[in-house]
């Protein structure tokens, strides 16, 4: 071979290397991210999911896409934007706000790997076998807000006399609410409070119950956890303020929107236990192997100045137990 032609041919060779080796480089990932919240109200969280991503080595953009559905508290959206997830062929569901979406999620698809975060028990709502071997295609973050009744009432205890009535407002169409309601009716009686049900499914049903606690003899409200209520934050704790009732909370942000008082798991820390369990997903874990996690940092916020304009004096007690109070 004359030395002109084996240069030429190695020379060929060489720009069809690099188009071999696109050819052959695996497809990007895709995370199909539902959740029965909004992205106004989980900017913090979706930073912290994206921080455990990062943690096995996923970036967005990078190396893995998101595929993003947000159903507003909208229950009834959730299976039609799962069902679209699933016809896209995403490598992986994500599923955030609690039982509504990881319900779509499990109805849409039984081989797509599936990483929740819920309020209540996973083994007892069907969605795994136990909590240390699911054994199906879902596993993921237990925030075990569902279960903390007792602990809120408590507080409550230290703001209001004995025998005092709370409104409790609670979402009949979310799927938790009747177990919720029955710890809350366990909690009070043991606390020695009574309570008002107030029920609100959309925005004018809270403006109707909020027309009821400002016109009622309510020494404080309770808000039950519901995906709807948190992407309504701002505007239930304004109603709290504009009825000047101290409220209780099931996270910290509705103390900065300006709410009295919360109490409930660290839901950052959550979201980011969520994006490294999607990550292991991502590099080949099972769900079915890995073992679901129980949440066990657990959060008090209570805000000064929200008890300063409602004239109250709380208890060094009550300021002592706090992780953390607003000024």
């Amino acid at each position: 071979m004359r030395r002109r032609e084996f240069i030429t041919l190695l020379g060929g060779a060489a720009a069809v290397w690099p188009l071999a080796a696109h050819a052959q480089s695996p497809p990007t990932p895709v995370i199909g991210y539902l959740s029965a919240r909004s992205p106004e109200d989980t900017a913090n969280l979706l930073a912290a999911f994206r921080s455990g991503l990062a943690q096995n080595g996923f970036v967005e953009g990078q190396n893995v896409a998101i595929e993003y559905r947000w159903a507003r508290g909208q229950y009834d959206r959730l299976s039609a934007m799962a069902a679209e997830l699933v016809d896209r062929s995403v490598t992986l569901l994500t599923t955030t706000g609690g039982e509504p979406a990881v319900f779509a999620a499990s109805a849409a698809t039984k081989t797509i790997p599936i990483v929740f975060t819920i309020g209540g028990d996973p083994v007892k709502e069907g969605l795994a076998a136990s909590l240390s071997r699911p054994g199906g295609n879902a596993t993921g973050i237990t925030l075990l807000t569902n279960l903390l009744e007792a602990k809120r009432f408590g507080l409550l205890r230290e703001l209001v006399p004995p025998k005092s009535m709370i409104a409790v407002l609670a979402n009949p169409k979310f799927s938790a609410a009747t177990e919720m309601l029955s710890d809350v009716r366990v909690a009070a009686d043991a606390t020695d409070l009574q309570i008002q049900v107030l029920q609100a499914s959309t925005d004018g049903e809270l403006d109707a119950a909020f027309e009821a606690i400002c016109g009622g003899h309510f020494a404080a409200l309770a808000t039950m956890p519901d995906p709807f209520f948190d992407t309504r934050a701002e505007k239930i704790t304004a109603l709290a303020a504009r009825c000047a009732v101290p409220a209780m909370y099931q996270a910290r942000e509705y103390v900065l929107a300006g709410g009295l008082m919360s109490y409930g798991i660290d839901f950052s820390e959550a979201y980011r236990q969520t994006g490294i369990y999607a990550g292991r997903v991502l590099k080949g874990a099972k769900p079915a192997d890995l073992p679901i996690i129980q949440a066990t940092k657990f959060l008090m916020v209570v805000n000064s100045t929200t008890a300063k304009a409602l004239g109250m004096k709380m208890s060094d007690n009550l300021i002592s137990l706090a992780d953390e109070v607003i000024e």
